[in-house]
């Protein structure tokens, strides 16, 4: 790789500094092999090549993270300690630019063979707003919602990186009004700001992680966009859940943020009444929120700021939960908290909370009214988090933007 001038001179408050170091995974175009590597600023450092010979050679040498997340929390520190002492030692700043590219010249790609897909619903403010928008006359929660993360299986193989075009899906749709189902394009296209987790460490079946393990299972996070055509669900919902509503495509950012880059982070949960089991308890170490404020731009317009420090289950939970049944883990699943959403419109994280499901549109700077997605819309979600010795960390963002149904 060719060496960057001056690759390393980060101004402090620059959003990736060695203090993230998230991965992702990049090649030379969009048809060239991708290839692991960790991001330092605005450049890739190409891992195959700077981690040779070192006891991870092997497990970053293909196009995906999985062999390396099958390593385990021993191999991420050390592979995260071997690269702050290069990037930070200024005898050898020459010899990492010679592995470093910047970004404008690498096409990123999805990091992750995603092996199965799990979406939570763990916001309290947001299961209550959709609870009174479809349920006004009765509790918003259901009743079994304080009492387990709820959640339900996705399709893995639609999840898509950051800056794919998303088709506007197809399907079936009945209005309350209207006397049979109709079918053609989604015309309530939704977004859902939500927070994805990666998960590493296989495990049998039958074997469930507890929630003192979970940290062993938690690798890192990434921005998620779980895009949602809310009349084909509202159809097909009863009596078994999300399905073509939700399985056209989900959106996932190009750089996975480590768990251990997020410790600076780590906040209480808010409080849990009733109890929960003590299965999703534990000792308490795994009951932990995190201080991530997200930004959801429409068309460059901010249009919400959803707080995921407000979320109600810790991921923790959430993966404790998902394997209580003995379903088993693999290297690469992924799971997302459902859409973020705090208590005043401005930080709800969906277009049919912002909007009351179209009842009350919002309005962008330039006068115009907005509800569900329109084609050629692009939505963008970024977020930040305190950083180690006070600095602020900036995750990746997750983009999309509508086209028209094929």
């Amino acid at each position: 790789m060719t060496a960057s001038r001056h690759a390393l001179d980060l101004p402090a408050d620059h959003p990736f500094t060695v203090h993230h170091l998230p991965y992702g995974a990049v090649s030379d175009g969009p048809d060239a092999p991708p290839r692991l590597a960790v991001r330092v600023g605005d450049h890739a450092l190409d891992l195959a090549s700077f981690a040779a010979d070192t006891p991870w050679t092997a497990a970053l040498a293909g196009p995906t993270l999985n062999a390396f997340l099958e390593l385990g929390p021993t191999a991420w520190a050390g592979l995260r300690e071997h690269l702050t002492q290069a990037l930070t030692d200024p005898r050898r700043r020459a010899e990492v630019e010679q592995h470093l590219r910047p970004l404008t010249e690498l096409t990123t790609h999805l990091p992750l063979e995603v092996k199965d897909y799990v979406d939570f619903y763990a916001s309290e403010q947001h299961a209550t707003n959709v609870g009174r928008i479809f349920r006004p006359d009765g509790e918003p929660l259901t009743p079994n919602w304080k009492h387990l993360p709820i959640g339900y299986h996705g399709r893995s193989s639609t999840i898509v990186v950051s800056g794919t075009d998303i088709p506007r899906p197809v399907g079936q749709r009945k209005a309350p009004s209207d006397p049979e189902p109709t079918f053609g394009p989604s015309i309530k296209l939704d977004i859902e700001a939500e927070l994805g987790f990666v998960v590493a460490g296989s495990t049998p079946l039958g074997s469930p992680v507890g929630i003192d393990d979970a940290a062993d299972h938690l690798f890192g996070v990434a921005l998620f966009n779980d895009w949602s055509a809310r009349d084909l669900q509202a159809w097909e919902y009863v009596p078994l859940g999300p399905f073509l509503g939700k399985s056209f495509a989900s959106s996932v950012a190009a750089w996975i943020t480590p768990m251990a880059a997020l410790e600076a982070a780590r906040i209480q949960l808010p409080a849990q009444d009733p109890q929960p089991l003590p299965y999703l308890t534990g000792s308490g170490a795994g009951l932990f929120g995190l201080d991530i404020t997200m930004e959801v731009r429409l068309n460059g317009e901010v249009v919400s700021r959803p707080p995921y420090r407000a979320m109600y289950w810790s991921p923790a939970q959430m993966l404790a939960h998902l394997t209580v049944n003995g379903a088993r883990l693999s290297s690469g699943d992924l799971f997302a908290s459902g859409t973020v959403s705090g208590t005043q419109r401005e930080q709800r994280g969906s277009f049919l909370e912002l909007s009351w499901n179209g009842t009350e549109p919002f309005t962008l700077p330039d006068g115009s009214e907005h509800a569900f997605l329109r084609d050629g819309d692009t939505v963008t979600i970024t977020a930040t988090a305190p950083g180690q010795h006070g600095s602020t960390l900036g995750l990746a963002e997750v983009t999309g933007t509508i086209r028209p149904a094929r």
